[in-house]
């Protein structure tokens, strides 16, 4: 199992990208539900306001860094991760890799109409991606049995959630054993991004750290969400100058 990093409490996998796929892979040969989960800064922050966050995240079966504020933070923590593996690249990596395997996926999450049109971008990007059911994010507690149900009935080995943290999180958690698919993974805003309804950042400011400023840009209205990156960085400083008295 891979050596596991702790950013404010909550355990990430010190994996690469490639190692992230791996075991991706091997889930889907093992018998039970599996679930993933993708903390950027903001979600690790959420999880030290929010004790049954924190829980489900170490809960998990694959926690991974999405986010440069992370990358950062373990280094300056000196408890150095590998590499960013955001959610966004982890799940194209998957979709790549039903070239070798063929693999069914649901989408459930987003706003009415989006994991459509997600679902005809990813197939003809990736033909071998069988997307066997999709729903979306809209529902009420008394939905929920129906919404199990058509999961279920559609076979799928991998499915894909995008509720926003910590909603999604908390779903997956709460339904992971109601359900025969091998993986469940939180996305986030993930599937607007392949439904072109949401811009992916250039992959200089991708690369650079700066994917939070163009997200701040297109979308103003995550200005409040976005004043606990600061506060990540606050944290982090104040672990590192604690530890180190």
């Amino acid at each position: 199992m891979p050596e596991k990093i702790d950013i404010h409490g909550v355990m990430i996998d010190n994996v690469t990208m490639d190692e992230a796929l791996e075991r991706v892979i091997q889930m889907l040969g093992e018998p039970r539900p599996h679930a993933i989960y993708t903390p950027n800064a903001e979600i690790i922050m959420q999880s030290t306001r929010d004790a049954e966050l924190k829980d489900i995240l170490n809960a998990a079966d694959l926690v991974v860094p999405d986010g440069a504020g992370v990358i950062l933070a373990s280094k300056i923590l000196n408890r150095r991760l590998k590499q960013k593996v955001s959610g966004v690249d982890l799940t194209k990596r998957i979709f790549m890799n039903t070239d070798k395997r063929a693999t069914s996926f649901f989408i459930f999450g987003g706003k009415p109409g989006v994991a459509e049109m997600a679902s005809v971008n990813i197939l003809s990007e990736f033909p071998r991606a069988n997307i066997v059911g999709f729903r979306n994010g809209y529902f009420k507690e008394e939905d929920i049995p129906e919404i199990i149900k058509q999961i279920n009935a559609s076979r799928a080995e991998i499915v894909l959630v995008a509720l926003g943290a910590p909603k999604q999180e908390k779903w997956i958690h709460q339904h992971a054993g109601e359900l025969n698919c091998k993986v469940l993974m939180g996305v986030g805003g993930s599937i607007d991004i392949f439904a072109g309804t949401a811009p992916m950042a250039p992959e200089f400011m991708r690369k650079s750290g700066f994917e939070w400023l163009y997200r701040l840009i297109k979308q103003p209205s995550r200005y409040k969400r976005m004043m606990d990156l600061p506060r990540f960085m606050m944290l982090t400083y104040k672990t590192k100058f604690k530890k180190g008295k």
